[in-house]
């Protein structure tokens, strides 16, 4: 029987999620890049959500983002289950609530995993499943003083 010694590249990472937050802050790239370092990933997939200066076909002027107070137990409830889908070595993700201009950073997550393939699935379901499962929501104001919530039921 081999021990964990014998192939120290393959050893299970002792926690894959090393950082989850949702912040009042702006985010940080390096941040979350550094916190997905590891000697065995051979592909980091790092996704940045910006704050864009229309949606819908609509100039957006103001952003806000809130969340329910779940919602950092839900983010990491989200990354576990990635972890349990896919062989990733480290995951992060921040979110930011509050105010937000156009060009902000919204949301940072990144995953590293033994191949690129990997890291780039894993990634996009994170994403995509922090989006549609954890309780955050966007306010926005538009130039022609109309309002919309996004992801509010």
């Amino acid at each position: 029987m081999a021990s964990m010694n014998d192939h120290p590249g393959e050893q299970a990472a002792q926690e894959p999620v090393k950082l989850l937050a949702i912040r009042e802050t702006p985010l940080s790239l390096d941040e979350v890049f550094r916190a997905v370092g590891d000697d065995a990933a051979g592909g980091t997939a790092l996704f940045v959500g910006t704050v864009r200066n229309h949606d819908g076909g609509a100039d957006v002027d103001e952003l806000g983002y809130s969340c329910h107070p779940s919602a950092e137990a839900e983010m990491r409830r989200v990354a576990e289950k990635v972890v349990a889908e896919y062989p990733v070595r480290a995951l992060a993700a921040v979110h930011r609530i509050g105010d937000l201009r156009v060009g902000d950073l919204a949301v940072v997550v990144a995953v590293s995993c033994p191949h690129r393939g990997e890291a780039f699935e894993a990634c996009r379901k994170l994403i995509d499943d922090l989006k549609h499962e954890v309780p955050i929501w966007k306010h926005q104001k538009f130039s022609d003083g109309t309002e919309e919530w996004v992801g509010a039921c």
